[in-house]
C-alpha cells in the first residue's frame, strides 16, 4: 500500500475541518461547498482524490442533515469546481483565487437552480418556470458567495501559512 505524503495528510486534514462546519449552526448559505472542491483541485496531486476527499466529505455531512433530491446537481456542480481548480493548480495567486471562486460560486448557482427547477416541482417545466427559479434563488446568490469567498481566502491562506512553516522548517533543519 502506498504511503501517504504529509502534504496529503495535511491536504486531508484541512478539507475535513472546514467541512465539519456543515454541520454546526451557520448562517444560511454561507458553506465552504465550493471552496472545498477548488482547494482540493488546485492542491491535489492525485486527481482522483481531488474529486474524492471533498465529494466523501460533503456525502457524510449529507447523511448526517439528510440528502436530498438535487444532490446530484450539487455533487455535479462541485465537480465543475475541482475541474476549475485543476486550471488554477499551477496559477494561485489572490486575484486568480477570487475569480475562479467567484465562477465557482456562479456554476453553483446555476446548475442547482437548475436542479431545484427540474426535479422539485416548485415551478413550472417552461422557459418561464426557469426564469422564475433563478429569480426567486438570487437572494441566496449573495450569501452562498459570500461563503465561498470567506471559505476560500481561509483554506488558500491556511494551506499557505503551514507551507511556508514547514518550508520554514525545513529550512532550518537543512
Amino acid at each position: 500500500m502506498e504511503k501517504i505524503s504529509p502534504k496529503t495528510l495535511t491536504l486531508i486534514a484541512i478539507i475535513v475541518a472546514v467541512s465539519l462546519y456543515r454541520i454546526f449552526p451557520h448562517p444560511h448559505n454561507i458553506t465552504p461547498v465550493m471552496a472545498l472542491a477548488l482547494f482540493a483541485g488546485t492542491y491535489f496531486q492525485k486527481k482522483w482524490m481531488a474529486f474524492a476527499v471533498p465529494l466523501v466529505s460533503m456525502f457524510l455531512a449529507d447523511l448526517f442533515l439528510g440528502l436530498h433530491s438535487t444532490i446530484i446537481f450539487v455533487y455535479g456542480a462541485m465537480a465543475i469546481a475541482v475541474l476549475i481548480g485543476f486550471w488554477l493548480h499551477n496559477r494561485v495567486s489572490s486575484l486568480k483565487v477570487i475569480g475562479a471562486t467567484i465562477s465557482s460560486s456562479l456554476i453553483f448557482f446555476l446548475i442547482s437552480n437548475f436542479g431545484v427547477w427540474f426535479v422539485s416541482g416548485y415551478y413550472s417545466k417552461s422557459w418561464a418556470g426557469l426564469i422564475e427559479c433563478y429569480t426567486m434563488a438570487l437572494p441566496f446568490l449573495q450569501r452562498s458567495m459570500m461563503g465561498d469567498l470567506l471559505f476560500s481566502g481561509v483554506l488558500f491562506l491556511s494551506y499557505w501559512q503551514i507551507q511556508k512553516y514547514w518550508l520554514g522548517k525545513q529550512a532550518v533543519s537543512s
